[in-house]
């Protein structure tokens, strides 16, 4: 049987939709929060981090990590292996990540004029109207950036997008409705041999994904009756030897007759393909109002394949804690405004798990007394050997991950528990 996905904009109607439609067909609700679970649990990322994904927001530390990536490919399969199922009702930003190729899913797009949405947004949220449309606007970027992002288009309402793009500021929920089934019933949706094989092939594509992200790796997949193509977007100086590995672990995937590799569009630009590396921390916030000094070793740590990020004062650092998710931070202590000594205090009382390592050329044993009772990973003296550096980072990394399976265990005894 056919499917629906169903992507919409802030305050049109969905909820209500939604409700009317299940009450009219036998299908089954699946929204993005399931499928970020399930996502989550395939990857091993957070679900916090998955769902990031979904507003095309990206960490400043992506290009080491290739989470963003990471959770796309284990959406895709999540999705994919949901799609086995028949008469799914797919809510959300996800659904738009299904190929075209699957032609038994009616694609419908909700949107409403802003009059109209500031309305329901006063109406249902008890809203000003000054708070509606900021919110509008807010969401409705995600929604740009997300189909942009995917599809390469600066408007997500794009009719070659979706099968239907409804006004539900010019029918009612009852016509909204009708209009879908309507849809839904026609022959141009059965699902016919070619559209079966394209989700076998989804799915297959998506498991490959997968495994090579969990090995560090992050291409592009698509698979067709079993022969696989990965894609490499960015530049390598061996690629054929990255070419083989890619090619010994994809085949190792049930049901790959064969693999192939090529070379994408965003090749040959300057950005390097970087395999992530399990052993180091990939999200390292450095934060020092010397510049160069810094900057210099952000610049060793990056040929370490460690990826950072550098702030220059203490006030920028809490910025960033609090829009993104460093795992370690490397903190001097004598800085103009909030010292090193008051970040670490807020750090470890806002955000406990990311380590600290205190890198200090002004330091005193008292000081030194101070961090490690605060909760710092280690104390460091400038000058710094980069090999005594990046084996403290290497220790520092391990303790996370210790932390990480401690969590894992205390959540499974929990729910045995209850």
């Amino acid at each position: 049987m056919s499917s629906i996905t169903l992507f919409h904009g802030t305050f049109c109607n969905e909820d209500e939709v939604v409700r009317q439609l299940l009450k009219k067909i036998d299908y089954t609700l699946v929204t993005d929060k399931n499928l970020i679970s399930e996502a989550s649990r395939l990857s091993g990322l957070s679900e916090d981090k998955v769902g990031r994904t979904l507003s095309a927001r990206t960490s400043v530390f992506n290009r080491f990590t290739h989470e963003w990536e990471r959770s796309i490919s284990s959406l895709k399969l999540a999705l994919a292996k949901k799609l086995q199922e028949d008469n799914l009702l797919i809510l959300g930003f996800a659904g738009l990540l299904i190929p075209m190729q699957i032609s038994h899913v009616l694609r419908v797009c909700l949107i409403a004029g802003m009059k109209f949405r500031k309305h329901s947004a006063e109406q249902q949220g008890g809203l000003s109207e000054k708070e509606s449309t900021a919110l509008i606007l807010e969401e409705d970027m995600d929604r740009v950036k997300w189909i942009d992002t995917m599809f390469g288009k600066a408007d997500p309402w794009d009719t070659s997008l979706y099968d239907i793009v409804i006004p539900v500021d010019k029918k009612s929920e009852e016509e909204v409705v009708e209009l879908i089934v309507a849809n839904l019933n026609s022959k141009a949706l059965n699902p016919t041999d070619a559209s079966q094989k394209a989700v076998n092939d989804f799915l297959l594509a998506g498991k490959v994904e997968v495994v090579l992200a969990r090995e560090g790796h992050s291409v592009e997949v698509t698979a067709k009756n079993g022969d696989v193509t990965l894609t490499i977007n960015k530049h390598v100086l061996m690629l054929r030897r990255l070419e083989d590995e890619l090619q010994s672990i994809a085949r190792k995937v049930e049901g790959v007759k064969s693999v192939e590799t090529t070379v994408g569009k965003n090749y040959y630009k300057t950005d390097i393909y970087r395999k992530y590396d399990f052993d180091m921390p990939s999200k390292v916030l450095l934060v020092d109002d010397e510049h160069q000094f810094v900057e210099t070793l952000s610049e060793r740590l990056t040929i370490r394949d460690i990826g950072s990020a550098v702030t220059y004062d203490g006030q920028s650092a809490l910025d960033l804690i609090a829009e993104d998710e460093p795992e370690v931070m490397i903190l001097d202590l004598k800085m103009p405004g909030i010292d090193g000594i008051e970040v670490l205090r807020r750090v470890k009382a806002t955000r406990p798990g990311i380590e600290v390592i205190i890198l200090t050329g002004h330091g005193s044993e008292v000081d030194k007394e101070v961090c490690m009772k605060l909760g710092a990973f280690a104390y460091l003296n400038k000058p710094v050997n980069i090999e005594s550096l990046s084996d403290t980072l290497r220790r520092a990394n391990e303790a996370i991950k210790q932390k990480t399976v401690k969590k894992k265990q205390d959540y499974q005894c929990s729910v045995l528990e209850t």
